[in-house]
């Protein structure tokens, strides 16, 4: 097949899942890639509320871009995660959290005003139980027909596939973590 056999997309829906490391970092590069394009950028963060250096290089930057990227940083950390769950919140704290970075999400996807909206550990939240599956489908289905959107993080669910046009699963082939060793500042956050 030649190029001119294929059709282009106005917008499209990727999906960066899996068990290993890498979702956000994938994320980040698509950023990259809009911002770079001259794209409007928003980009919302569902789970990490502790500082991480992709925070840091998003606000370094947004001097840069101004009003081309947006940033909102929600949620209250790991939730229902044993020992790294976030301390000193609640349940209920959680639930909000998760529900108002749903609502911007959902702001920035249907008001036309971006061309990448990315939903940054946004199926932990609907795994974890933070946010119900439709909300997945919600933001796929009612966002501006010009907005295209990533949704990062483990378990995306599996029938909101057929939302989706670019799914990957990040696969583990090693990590040190599994030999007792934290996550190194700047590599793994």
């Amino acid at each position: 097949m030649a190029f001119e056999d294929f059709e282009t997309k106005d917008s499209v829906v990727v999906v960066y899942t899996g068990e290993s490391k890498g979702k956000t970092s994938a994320s980040v590069g698509l950023m990259a890639r809009a911002l770079g394009t001259d794209w409007k950028v928003a980009y919302i963060q569902f789970i990490k509320h502790w500082n991480v250096g992709e925070h840091d290089f998003i606000r370094k930057i947004q001097d840069v871009f101004g009003d081309k990227l947006y940033f909102y940083k929600g949620g209250k950390g790991f939730y229902n995660a044993g020992d790294i769950s976030a301390k000193d919140v609640s349940d209920k704290e959680h639930h909000e959290a998760a529900e108002e970075t749903l609502k911007v999400a959902l702001d920035c996807a249907t008001s036309g005003d971006y061309d990448l909206v990315i939903c940054d550990e946004m199926s932990n939240a609907v795994h974890d139980g933070l946010l119900p599956e439709s909300a997945i489908k919600a933001l796929l289905t009612k966002r501006d027909k010009k907005t295209s959107v990533c949704i990062t993080g483990r378990n995306f669910p599996e029938k909101m596939l057929k939302h989706v046009d670019i799914a990957t699963n990040m696969t583990k082939i090693k990590h040190h973590y599994d030999d007792k060793f934290l996550a190194n500042k700047g590599i793994d956050y």
